[in-house]
């Protein structure tokens, strides 16, 4: 099977299990992984942050970064498709209280003028105010879109000027770097806390990292332990990010070119294409899901008219073109 489902199938590399059985461990509820404390402190130091904090989820990062920002009652502001509305479960609310409004735009992208108009400040005990804006980059739902950094920093200029706070769901922020070159300190200067995937592009088998202030760091611990994710002798996973950090971001390049390739094949503008997801507008989902299928082909619909695609680590070119053939072959 050529698994086109998702970048979070990917398994571990032989390099990467050695690296794990070596890792050297301690008890992380203590602080005392020193494995854990040297992947945080790499990954701060890359988006030019105080602090950071090693998670097993993407989701549990998300909802502990935007409760930094965002209290019970108040409200964040976010794209319509956005994966903290559409794809944690409601996380956010059942936690921490917190409300979300949306814009819609295109491709999942920043719309300064329609953020604008949802912005609600602190008018007293009748309105929700807004106390954060929150984007998404890479755009999952919108086909790994990658955010202009001239985007992100105009909205990060307003951001302060009318007091509020800005939060990055950046799982797939590396593929965006690769993409566009952009570096990740840049990235990180506009968020005020953003969340950071190991587990997808990058091929770690677990682990996402939450990366603002030191306080918001130290908040976010405490919240961490309550939502029951105090982990242990854990260094043996961060050793995994360690690793991918170090020998799989640059090759993400690989998975954008086979993503095109993938894309041209399924009658999609391969310029459309940023990174490594491709969304294929299709009347009848299910039927080319089993259809692939069928022909030893998995991709996954994400919606009633639409089947996705992502490459990463384990597929090679030999893989997304034999992929290529078998999907261009099927009715859209």
């Amino acid at each position: 099977m050529i698994d086109l489902r998702s970048d979070t199938v990917t398994r571990p590399t032989e390099a990467m299990r050695s690296a794990m059985a070596r890792a050297e461990v301690g008890d992380d509820v203590f602080g005392e992984d020193p494995t854990v404390r040297r992947l945080e402190e790499q990954v701060a130091g890359l988006f030019g942050h105080q602090a950071a904090l090693f998670t097993p989820t993407g989701s549990m990062a998300n909802v502990l970064a935007v409760r930094t920002l965002v209290g019970a009652g108040e409200e964040v502001l976010c794209e319509s498709s956005a994966h903290i509305a559409r794809a944690e479960l409601g996380a956010h609310a059942a936690y921490t209280g917190l409300t979300m409004r949306t814009w819609t735009a295109e491709r999942g992208r920043v719309d300064l003028p329609s953020i604008q108009r949802l912005y609600a400040p602190d008018m007293g005990p009748f309105f929700v105010p807004t106390r954060a804006v929150s984007v998404e980059n890479t755009h999952n739902f919108a086909g790994g879109a990658v955010q202009p950094i001239e985007d992100l920093q105009a909205l990060r200029e307003w951001a302060t000027s009318a007091g509020t706070r800005i939060h990055v769901d950046g799982a797939r922020i590396w593929n965006a770097h690769v993409a566009t070159g952009t570096p990740l300190g840049d990235y990180g200067a506009v968020a005020d806390v953003l969340a950071v995937c190991l587990s997808k592009g990058l091929g770690a088998p677990v682990g996402s990292l939450l990366v603002g202030s030191e306080d918001a760091i130290a908040e976010s611990r405490v919240w961490r332990k309550r939502m029951g994710g105090g982990m242990r002798q854990v260094g043996i996973l961060a050793a995994a990010g360690l690793h991918a950090l170090d020998h799989h971001l640059e090759r993400l390049a690989d998975d954008h070119a086979n993503a095109r390739l993938l894309a041209e094949a399924c009658g999609v503008d391969p310029e459309t294409v940023d990174t490594n997801i491709v969304v294929v507008p299709h009347e009848d989902p299910q039927s080319f899901v089993a259809a692939a299928r069928e022909a030893d082909v998995l991709v996954a619909a994400v919606g009633p008219a639409a089947v996705r695609l992502v490459t990463h680590l384990d597929i090679s070119r030999d893989d997304a073109e034999r992929a290529a053939k078998v999907l261009g072959g099927l009715p859209t």
